[in-house]
């Protein structure tokens, strides 16, 4: 399918500069762009690109201000990354816009779906599920009893929704993903041995969460995990049961959050984040990659850095300290050899 400058221009109520007739069917990257590409340039350091590009149209900042000739066409629009994010969830939109049941697709008794399903082949659908409008369930998907996802939700090939899980509207969910397995709780015996702690609780996404492959979210013990508003997990994260994320947060991948934890709202957790259990992160809080977080967080957008965490700037001190440790030593070691010295001096005379 090809758009022409004059369309996406409309699109993103943005600005032609060039011609509006040029047309293309995929996008590409400034530095590599092809004919019949789009590619925008957002970040200062990639505007050399710009003039010699090969990319059909490229989307700019309207306060963009060309050194030499451009020879491709100008889209011009207030923010240049935005406009083409926008432009891609439209390209994903037309792209994966499935619809239709497979014939090996299983439904259970009582389920019920809205309009425009898609279910692809071996997907699995249990008893009493509800499906809203426009929700697309790629192939090898497992949805069980008593599941229900709201409209436009996607659930990519693979994806485990165990009995009992809540999906809101516009949810996404990636290949490997599992939703509502069994928190860790086992109860320690006098003999040594363990006893598992049934878990009978359930999780809850509200809408526009997104949960990245092979990401797992536990079943609470009792009441739910909850996953709120427009959280967005990368791949390869845990999160145990009864953990509660808040509206906006963002968490890269790796991350592990214990059980009972609970996170606020627009906090941005870098990878390999590991938080302890039945802990209190305030709003806004800002763990820095490979942080390890024993204790709670109260204080609202606090950046903090390190295992265990301090606040980011104490972090920074002491490593810079650290790092003139051999200064450091060689100094002492030369005072003592000095102090040793003036010692023997005195006790000669």
């Amino acid at each position: 399918m090809k758009f022409t400058a004059a369309q996406i221009a409309a699109l993103l109520s943005g600005i032609v500069e060039g011609d509006e007739n040029v047309s293309v069917s995929n996008v590409s990257k400034i530095e590599e762009g092809k004919p019949e590409t789009l590619s925008f340039l957002a970040n200062v350091k990639y505007t050399p690109y710009i003039y010699e590009t090969e990319a059909s149209i490229v989307i700019v900042n309207k306060d963009f201000k060309p050194d030499k000739p451009v020879k491709t066409t100008l889209i011009r629009v207030d923010d240049a990354y935005s406009a083409f994010a926008k432009l891609l969830e439209v390209y994903q939109q037309y792209a994966g816009n499935k619809t239709g049941i497979s014939s090996l697709a299983f439904f259970g008794q009582e389920t019920v779906y809205g309009e425009e399903l898609y279910a692809g082949a071996f997907a699995y659908i249990g008893d009493r599920v509800k499906l809203g409008n426009n929700v697309k369930i790629y192939p090898q998907v497992y949805i069980g009893d008593d599941c229900q996802i709201g409209d436009d939700s996607i659930l990519y090939p693979g994806a485990r929704l165990y009995a009992g899980t809540v999906l809101g509207k516009s949810c996404v969910i990636h290949a490997g993903a599992v939703l509502g397995s069994d928190g860790f709780g086992f109860a320690p015996q006098s003999d040594n041995q363990y006893k598992k702690v049934p878990q009978i609780g359930q999780v809850i996404l509200e809408d526009f969460v997104e949960i990245g492959a092979n990401t797992t979210i536990d079943r609470a013990t009792l009441g739910a995990t909850v996953i709120r508003k427009g959280a967005k997990l990368d791949n390869l994260i845990q999160v145990a049961h009864n953990v509660e994320i808040g509206e906006n947060t963002v968490m890269a991948a790796q991350t592990g959050i214990s059980g009972s934890t609970k996170i606020g709202k627009s906090c941005m957790f870098g990878g390999q984040v590991g938080l302890a259990g039945h802990l209190t992160i305030a709003n806004g809080v800002k763990l820095a990659a490979q942080s390890g977080i024993g204790t709670s967080i109260r204080k609202e957008d606090a950046v903090f850095m390190g295992s265990p965490a301090i606040p980011a700037d104490e972090y920074k001190r002491i490593y810079m300290h650290t790092r003139r440790l051999d200064r450091l030593m060689d100094r002492v070691q030369q005072l003592e050899k000095q102090l040793s010295e003036i010692q023997g001096h005195n006790s000669e005379v």
